[in-house]
């Protein structure tokens, strides 16, 4: 109860002054806040210590992973935890935690305005070994910008990964459905639609118009 008064409602209301105006949103009377470009999320969670207080944690979600819960596919900002001793005491600090993410949350919109900059950033990144989501997510962004082969070599990686877990061997069955229809880019839009607007039902979203070309 600690974290929920009077901790919550000042992150809240600092959260409130520095993201509600760029348009983020709250995740009901949690510490996550969303900013909603229909086929990804920029997520901001006051991240709570051990003890009362909140850190910062700020990244993208790509929603073609067609999950149930938020998540941190690209980090964009991470800070150390303010403890809360008094009211006085936390409430600059919640509001210096609100608009260091503000400003992160700008960046991250400027590092991403448009599919062809994802594509760009998830396809460059260096190949890091058993982190098999990166290679399929730059195998759908590839495909999506029209870059087939980039596309197959990506899913590739994907498919040359020891599947040691079913989640593992999900990805890879799912990397092997792209990877077949990399070409076909209304084959693969459709895919990421269909993904995307499942994602959004379990996460509690809008549907929305989608725009991958």
């Amino acid at each position: 109860m600690a974290d929920r008064s009077p901790v919550l409602r000042i992150i809240t209301s600092a959260a409130r002054e520095s993201l509600k105006p760029l348009g983020l949103a709250q995740r009901g009377r949690s510490r996550l806040w969303i900013d909603d470009h229909g086929w990804w999320l920029g997520v901001v969670e006051f991240t709570p210590p051990r003890t009362a207080g909140s850190g910062l944690h700020i990244g993208a979600m790509w929603l073609w992973h067609d999950v149930d819960r938020l998540a941190f596919h690209v980090d964009a900002g991470q800070s150390g935890a303010e403890l809360f001793r008094t009211e006085n005491q936390f409430k600059p600090l919640a509001l210096e935690l609100s608009r260091r993410a503000a400003a992160d949350v700008t960046a991250l919109r400027q590092k991403f305005p448009a599919l062809p900059d994802v594509a760009q950033y998830v396809t460059s990144r260096p190949v890091r070994p058993g982190f098999l989501w990166d290679g399929f997510d730059a195998g759908i962004a590839a495909a999506l910008i029209g870059d087939p082969d980039t596309a197959r070599d990506h899913f590739e990686r994907v498919l040359r990964e020891d599947a040691l877990a079913p989640w593992m061997a999900e990805a890879q069955e799912k990397a092997r459905a792209l990877h077949a229809i990399a070409a076909d880019h209304d084959a693969v839009a459709a895919w990421v639609t269909r993904a995307v607007g499942s994602c959004r039902s379990k996460l509690g979203l809008d549907a929305v118009p989608l725009a991958l070309s």
